[in-house]
């Protein structure tokens, strides 16, 4: 009894896998072709004071992260990593995170 319903499940199977799939997935866009413009590179501004300067960087108009540069010290960044307005200091863009790179075997 068993036999029969297995034989029945393996072949609705295989003709559910060998159906075409449709042509193209409904809502899907085209890639636009070509170089990226000015237009789709973050706007960044460079603004110079007496201390120092500071470059802003900004996507779609909103400001996300500021560099700090001194005339004495070393720069840091500020960045909106939430996007509320609230900046947090960070000395570099380095996250710390180091994977392992040992070797485990060599062929």
């Amino acid at each position: 009894m068993r036999y029969p319903v297995v034989l029945l499940t393996l072949m609705l199977s295989g003709l559910a896998v060998a159906a075409a799939p449709p042509e193209h997935p409904p809502g899907l866009k085209p890639v636009p072709d070509g170089a990226p413009g000015p237009g789709d590179a973050p706007a960044v501004t460079i603004k110079p004071s007496s201390q120092g300067r500071v470059v802003e960087y900004r996507a779609n108009g909103k400001l996300y992260m500021l560099k700090v540069i001194p005339r004495v010290g070393k720069p840091y960044f500020l960045i909106d990593q939430k996007g509320d307005g609230q900046f947090a200091r960070q000395d570099s863009l380095d996250s710390g995170m180091r994977p392992p790179m040992w070797v485990v075997k060599e062929f």
